[in-house]
């Protein structure tokens, strides 16, 4: 049933886009994406925590998730391995920060 609703949803998309006109769906469209998303977000919550460590690797706690770092003595380049652990790319790194984050539910 799931997928018939969203190849129908897509069906109108397409045949709305062709119009050079506004479609008259546009408004139920977005109303249905807002409600959906409404939905969604009231059922979860997202709880974010920084962490630091001496070195160039700063490791996320087990269930969260690295969404972004900042390195010491000036680094700017840094990547995220193992989907784990953000490392700074420099030489000699006194310092590396993660914030980490987690998406639970209510």
């Amino acid at each position: 049933m799931k997928m018939r609703v969203a190849v129908l949803l897509a069906v109108i998309a397409m045949f709305c886009a062709a119009n050079a006109q506004k479609c008259p769906l546009d408004g139920l469209m977005s109303s249905l994406t807002e409600s959906v998303a409404s939905a969604v977000l009231q059922k979860v919550t997202l709880s974010c925590i920084s962490v630091s460590a001496v070195g160039s690797l700063a490791n996320c706690p087990a269930g969260y998730k690295p969404t972004g770092c900042s390195c010491g003595n000036a680094c700017g380049s840094w990547d995220i391995r193992n989907d784990q652990t953000c490392h700074c790319q420099c030489a000699n790194q006194d310092w590396t920060a993660a914030r980490c984050c987690k998406i639970a539910l209510k």
